[in-house]
């Protein structure tokens, strides 16, 4: 299994590095070749209002972008999967999920652009007021997430279990954490792989248990693994994470405003103002999210040590938490002992044997 686990993971990585890199070389052929001004000429002749060219220039870059990376896709979300026997998907639902999944992208892109596009031609300091449109749009799909994209995906209903149901409301108590309900979602109808969550905002707060995890795990593995999801809204890991999402956000709009007369020259694009320049507002999100990766995988890394800790501290449960983390490595086939470098870069949670030498 180790041996599993370990191979499972280099052809993970490998596929990440390969996709990134791959990405980058599109979007630096389609500036570079004039190909993204050359469709934005052939739009505007059609006397198209702004909106309806945003939204057409939109659908048929993420279109011919998904062709092109189509095969590479298909490998690492349904074929690798399959291969190492962590997926049961049907190629059909995996196509449906593909469909719905393109879709709210494109419609949450769309929203995205068109605000850019929007307020880049009314306000001087552009940077900032987009940067605080999409911190807050990014907020308010969070808040929205559980009730109207998941359902779109899986089903899930009431957790039946009433005693464990209980056990978890009284957790949430115990951790001082008001909580909606408890819900058993339908994992096993497309995975393996067990998780649970602890997701929404206000009164769409909600636990979401896979059922993969529910009928595998004990009541205390149960408990212990949603201790840690309570810990970290106890230690308000999330409300960091939008700080900091939200500096990084501030931070790449404020480097475009000020680089990008700069690079556009090199594409021969003269404003940002124009459609075509799009696809290097793109460039900018992949390069600054490579660079900035290991910083946020790094704390990361620590709020899950911090919500480990006082998960542990709170249930008291050492021996369910490592009997835990030991199945979710065999289920999940979790790279127990990466090399440093892997986890610098890869690694949003601290490795499965770390977390166990911690809890020890």
């Amino acid at each position: 299994m180790p041996g599993l686990a370990k191979s499972y993971a280099h052809q993970k990585y490998t596929l990440s590095i390969i996709d990134t890199l791959y990405s980058i070389a599109l979007l630096l052929f389609f500036l570079g070749s004039g190909l993204s001004l050359f469709l934005e000429v052939f739009l505007k002749s059609f006397g198209l209002p702004n909106y309806l060219l945003i939204a057409l220039y939109l659908l048929i870059v993420s279109f011919f972008y998904y062709l092109l990376n189509w095969p590479l896709n298909y490998y690492t979300s349904f074929a690798l999967e399959h291969k190492f026997h962590l997926s049961k998907q049907s190629l059909r639902d995996w196509w449906m999920d593909q469909l719905k999944s393109g879709l709210l992208a494109y419609i949450f892109s769309l929203i995205l652009v068109f605000s850019f596009y929007w307020i880049l031609g009314r306000f001087n300091q552009w940077w900032l007021v987009v940067s605080i449109f999409w911190i807050v749009f990014s907020v308010v799909l969070a808040k929205l997430a559980p009730v109207l994209i998941i359902p779109l995906f899986f089903k899930y209903k009431k957790l039946e279990n009433e005693v464990l149901r209980q056990r978890i409301f009284n957790l949430a108590a115990k951790m001082q954490i008001k909580l909606m309900e408890v819900m058993e979602i339908d994992f096993s109808k497309k995975t393996l792989k067990a998780n649970a969550a602890f997701t929404g905002m206000g009164k769409t707060r909600r636990v979401l248990l896979a059922d993969t995890l529910k009928d595998k795990y004990t009541p205390d593995e149960v408990e212990v693994i949603l201790a840690h999801e309570f810990a970290h809204y106890r230690l308000k890991h999330m409300v960091r994470l939008i700080a900091l999402n939200s500096l990084v956000t501030l931070g790449l709009f404020y480097l475009i405003f000020k680089t990008s007369i700069y690079s556009l020259g090199i594409f021969g694009l003269n404003s940002l103002a124009q459609l075509s320049s799009l696809p290097l507002v793109f460039l900018y999100f992949m390069l600054f999210g490579i660079i900035l990766q290991p910083l946020e995988a790094y704390f990361s890394r620590r709020f899950e040590k911090d919500a480990d800790r006082l998960a542990l501290k709170v249930t008291g449960a050492k021996a369910a938490f490592i009997s835990l983390m030991d199945k979710l490595a065999e289920q999940n086939l979790a790279d127990r002992n990466p090399h440093p470098i892997i986890k610098f870069f890869f690694f949003t949670h601290p490795p499965i044997d770390e977390r166990i030498k911690i809890a020890k």
